[in-house]
């Protein structure tokens, strides 16, 4: 049984040979850069991480290490045309996107978009960069969106991920055809992108206060999508076995915005954005968000999601037992291996075992579990903890 088979199984809601295992299969179930250098040095591999997507310091999974964990998934994000090798300032060298420019003084970090404006900083001793421009903070009217339709369309593409389509049809094709279960990033958001191009305040602020701002600017977002998944559709579909959606709908104790919001004014949008890509690509959705989104699952399932990611347990709501109880006959866990928050950066190896061995025997019965640890992994994680978690994979992700 190869990569693919085992993880379309789980989306089918049946056991294969073994629980499929995601591990930098998307930008939000891998590693991040600091920890990735720490496992590369103590493995003894003579890599450098790859870092696709900067503002988080994500690396890429490396094939000797998916190998080695029996990782099946490929992860196709829009990637640069070219690398470049850097100096991070805490140590250790990096590639990063040819176009991705990163400027160093006594405060920290920071990077310049195409047009030379300040758009992320990173604090000294930081890890990670935060947004630092939001190019429509000071629209006031409809007509300010509108009047921006061609920025909104292009804000969520990686501007430093430069490379043809052609490429990555390339990349696509190379990896089915070795039997990867191959998931796509199509780097789409609605309520994130109102918030990457408003700024938060002013876009929460919309939901409530201006809601013909913010039904514009979904439209404009959709306008785009829709494009974006017709240019790509006819080079990639055969080649992309599951096709991924991000939006943070959820917070630590609950929903980021109110359940009647979310479907007036979300909803509807993400709903005509799922039942294209489904048409387009002919493979199910994977859909992310943080937090806690038990409330919002209905709709999910409702708008055509097939699975979640990253089924976050440590939010209220999110008890993993009573989610595959309410929910696991209609949706897939994609997620949910084991806490990032409390469990695998601050347990012992023997806890986080344990804690793999109980998620396991709530989550996996019957398919409908693709397992990754819960979002990316951080560089206060123990690597003796990475290793237990892959080893209570070894020792009890078996089907038969």
């Amino acid at each position: 049984m190869n990569s693919r088979e085992r993880v379309k199984l789980a989306l089918n809601h049946s056991e294969a040979d073994r629980i499929p295992r995601d591990f930098g299969g998307m930008e939000s179930s891998g590693i991040t850069g600091g920890a990735y250098f720490n496992l590369i040095r103590d493995s003894g591999f003579d890599l450098i991480p790859e870092i696709y997507e900067p503002y988080q310091y994500v690396a890429y999974v490396d094939p000797e290490f998916k190998q080695k964990y029996r990782i099946d998934t490929f992860n196709l994000t829009p990637e640069p045309a070219s690398w470049k090798r850097v100096d991070n300032p805490l140590g250790f060298q990096v590639l990063l996107p040819e176009k991705w420019n990163e400027e160093h003084d006594a405060g920290g970090t920071m990077v310049r978009g195409p047009g030379g404006t300040i758009i992320a900083r990173r604090p000294a001793e930081g890890h990670y960069f935060e947004p630092a421009y939001f190019p429509l903070q000071n629209a006031e009217t409809v007509q300010d969106i509108e009047n921006a339709r061609t920025l909104i369309q292009s804000c969520d593409w990686p501007f430093f991920a430069d490379e043809s389509i052609e490429a990555l049809a390339r990349r696509a094709a190379a990896a089915s055809a070795s039997g990867e279960c191959v998931v796509l990033n199509l780097c789409c958001h609605l309520l994130a992108a109102g918030q990457m191009l408003r700024g938060m305040e002013n876009f929460m602020m919309d939901l409530v206060c201006a809601e013909d701002m913010a039904e514009a600017l979904m439209s404009c977002l959709l306008e785009g999508y829709l494009e974006r998944i017709k240019r790509l559709s006819p080079k990639l579909k055969g080649s992309v076995d599951v096709v991924l959606f991000n939006d943070d709908l959820g917070t630590q104790q609950g929903p980021m915005i109110s359940p009647l919001s979310y479907r007036k004014l979300i909803k509807p949008y993400q709903s005509q954005l799922f039942k294209a890509a489904r048409a387009a690509f002919d493979a199910p959705l994977l859909f992310h968000s943080c937090g806690a989104v038990r409330e919002f699952i209905p709709d999910l399932i409702e708008c055509g999601v097939d699975a979640l990611n990253p089924v976050q347990i440590s939010a209220r709501g999110m008890d993993a037992g009573e989610l595959k109880r309410d929910f696991g006959k209609e949706i897939t866990f994609w997620g949910g291996g084991v806490d990032t928050q409390y469990v695998l950066n601050r347990c012992t190896p023997a806890e986080v075992k344990d804690s793999v061995r109980k998620n396991i025997e709530l989550l996996a019965p019957g398919g409908g579990f693709v397992f990754c640890q819960v979002h990316n992994i951080q560089p206060d994680v123990p690597l003796k903890n990475i290793y237990a978690m892959f080893d209570a994979l070894d020792e009890y992700g078996m089907y038969s």
